[in-house]
C-alpha cells in the first residue's frame, strides 16, 4: 500500500481487515489512513444499537468501554492494512489515562482519530480521541500487541 489510502474504506472492506462483526464491529466507515501511522474513522450511532437497550433503557448512552474499543479496533484498521500484519490480530495490553467528557446517544456520529505514539516490533502504543461534533467524547491512549491469528474454523 502506498503512505496514504486517499480512498475511504467501506464496511465489507473493514469486515476483510478485522474479524469483528455485528454487534461488535464498532467502525462504520475509514475516511483516511497512513498505513501503521494515523487513521480517522467514524461510527453512526442509532437507536437500534444493542448497547442502548440496556444502557440504560430511560436515557440511551454508549458505554465508554465501546468508545474505547471502537478506537482500537480502528487502530487495528491502521495496522493490519499494512502487508507484514495481514495474518495479524490486535490486542489491548493497557488503556491509560482516558477521560470521558461528552455522552454519546442515538443520533450522533462519533468520530474516531487514533495516532501511533511508537511501535516496536509487535508492542505499540496509540494516542486515540473520540468526538461528537465538536465536543470531544473521551480521549487517552492504548497499548496493544499485535499477535499470529491461528487458523479459523
Amino acid at each position: 500500500m502506498t503512505a496514504t489510502i486517499s480512498q475511504e474504506l467501506d464496511i465489507n472492506e473493514i469486515k476483510k481487515l478485522l474479524p469483528h462483526r455485528y454487534p461488535f464491529l464498532l467502525v462504520d466507515r475509514v475516511t483516511y489512513i497512513e498505513p501503521g501511522q494515523k487513521a480517522i474513522g467514524y461510527k453512526n450511532m442509532t437507536a437500534n444499537e444493542q448497547f442502548f437497550e440496556g444502557h440504560f433503557p430511560f436515557k440511551p448512552i454508549m458505554p465508554g468501554v465501546l468508545m474505547v474499543e471502537a478506537l482500537a479496533q480502528l487502530a487495528c484498521i491502521a495496522i493490519l492494512v499494512k502487508p507484514e500484519y495481514k495474518e495479524y490480530l490486535g490486542v489491548f495490553t493497557g488503556i491509560d489515562g482516558f477521560k470521558f467528557r461528552h455522552m454519546v446517544i442515538p443520533g450522533d456520529k462519533l468520530e474516531l482519530e487514533v495516532e501511533l505514539i511508537k511501535m516496536k516490533g509487535p508492542i505499540g502504543r496509540l494516542k486515540g480521541i473520540a468526538r461528537v461534533g465538536d465536543k470531544v467524547a473521551c480521549e487517552g491512549e492504548i497499548s496493544f500487541a499485535m499477535i499470529k491469528r491461528e487458523n479459523e474454523a
